[in-house]
């Protein structure tokens, strides 16, 4: 498979150059025929008869980069300065700081804000927890907690190496949605551990987002911190999936004209994010799912790769207790939607699926399928890339949703906040915009999240989860079809 140039490896190149005609058009030559895409070219010096210039080169992987430099370095009248590699450069240090809101440059905001003028706000905490919220960072601070098993593709890769990971997903909740987030990396793989520290470090957070655990842990370490903890508790990996894959698909089934309680979905992969997925389609009224894993078709009584999650859910989709392939279980469906790995069906399963397919194939970096072969077949194709038109990504949901939560104060997220989160991605475009290659808006579209959260609030004042109504909570479209 050939493998595009891409952002995320990309270097930077810095040369010197003699001062001659032709020269730069030898450095772009010898850099194309590498196979690398030139982003920015700038002149930083002069010395003597030479041109100092740095080159921002995207490549599509670590070989590709070096066989530029190695390039470069054969074209006589140049030398190669120094290489640095980009993506490596913005982690120096660090992507995220903590900084002051308010000034302590004299004695008086000393006082007030320290000792002795702090005292009577934590009496006035003690007297009053719930002032915790107005007097402090709670108020807009949620925790994203990870134990490092389950790390975008990388799988265990550990809660040090997942550090990366968790400081990008707070820079994510700070700019699309002004919500302040810490990196909480455990160093332990017990539910039970991790369950205690999230439960004793939650007094100074106004929400918990779990992220990258591995399946089925998350779901007992989840559904235990919901009953236990009286903040909302929400595992990205399996929600905030599950609700852009609805919102990509109430745009979707527009395109094709079907509707909701009466196609058939077949889901590869089993995990937090595929489980998620089956549920929150079950509860906005899909009716046939047909779930799948390495071990084939999910159906009730099966023995193989089982855990309770899997027992639980078997119970509710597959009714027919079809067994064998994904390839037959593809067979006349309406919808597939890949959480799994690539390359796992091909133009022939789509081609056997149902009219106007919808392929939602999102495994990372390489899908189940990839979206040329799928679109020889499939009306509607989405994936989890940049690259690719209609890229389903969880940050169209969490900054929003949790904006919306806190802004209410809300004590858990429910189905319906969901829903409504859902929906508040979906109704971003409109019917005329709408097209096979348009059904979910981008994810750097600054209307997203403030959608989102309007939604999300209203949901969770109408539900009886919100501590605050600032004035009257509008409806809010519902996706409930049966």
């Amino acid at each position: 498979m050939i493998r595009k140039p891409s952002p995320s490896y990309s270097i930077l190149i810095r040369i010197e150059i003699h001062n001659l005609p032709g020269m730069l058009g030898k450095v772009t030559s010898a850099i194309g025929k590498a196979g690398g895409d030139i982003g920015s070219i700038d002149i930083v010096g002069f010395r003597k008869n030479l041109i100092i210039r740095d080159i921002v080169v995207n490549v599509a992987d670590i070989p590709m980069g070096q066989k530029v430099v190695d390039g470069l370095k054969q074209v006589r009248g140049i030398n190669v300065v120094n290489v640095t590699d980009r993506t490596y450069m913005i982690h120096q240090g660090g992507k995220i700081e903590i900084k002051n809101k308010v000034s302590v440059s004299t004695r008086e905001d000393l006082s007030m804000a320290y000792t002795p003028g702090v005292a009577r706000v934590c009496m006035t905490i003690h007297e009053d927890r719930n002032k915790v919220y107005d007097l402090t960072i709670k108020k807009n601070t949620v925790a994203i907690v990870t134990d490092g098993t389950a790390v975008l593709g990388l799988g265990d890769i550990g809660p040090e190496a997942a550090m990366p990971v968790m400081e990008g997903k707070a820079m994510l909740f700070k700019e699309f949605g002004s919500v302040d987030a810490f990196p909480i990396c455990l160093k332990t793989k017990d539910p039970k551990e991790i369950i205690s520290v999230v439960k004793a470090i939650s007094p100074g957070f106004g929400g918990i987002n779990l992220e990258d655990i591995s399946a089925p842990r998350c779901f007992e370490i989840e559904d235990r911190l919901k009953r236990e903890l009286d903040i909302p508790v929400f595992h990205d990996d399996q929600h905030g999936t599950a609700v852009v894959i609805l919102a990509g698909l109430i745009n979707a089934l527009k395109i094709v004209d079907k509707k909701l309680g009466n196609i058939h979905v077949v889901v590869s992969g089993l995990g937090a994010a595929g489980i998620a997925s089956i549920r929150l389609l079950l509860s906005a009224g899909v009716k046939r799912i047909i779930g799948c894993d390495r071990a084939g078709t999910l159906y009730r009584g099966r023995k193989e790769n089982m855990n309770p999650v899997k027992e639980r859910i078997a119970e509710q989709i597959n009714l027919e207790r079809l067994k064998g392939s994904i390839s037959s279980a593809l067979k006349g469906a309406d919808v597939f939607i890949g959480l799994s790995q690539p390359g796992l069906i091909h133009s022939r399963d789509v081609k056997n699926m149902a009219k106007d397919p919808i392929v939602f194939a999102m495994a990372n970096p390489t899908p189940e399928i990839m979206p040329e072969e799928a679109a020889r077949y499939a009306r509607v194709v989405a994936t989890g890339r940049s690259d690719y038109p209609n890229q389903i990504n969880n940050v169209l949901c969490f900054p929003g949703l949790f904006r919306g939560v806190l802004n209410c104060q809300a004590i858990e997220i429910n189905d319906e906040m969901l829903f409504a989160a859902a929906n508040a991605v979906a109704h971003i475009i409109s019917e005329e915009e709408m097209s096979e290659d348009y059904i979910i808006p981008s994810v750097l579209n600054r209307k997203v999240p403030e959608q989102v959260s309007n939604y999300v609030r209203e949901a969770a004042i109408q539900t009886g989860v919100a501590r605050l109504e600032h004035g009257y909570a509008s409806s809010f479209y519902r996706v409930r079809e049966r």
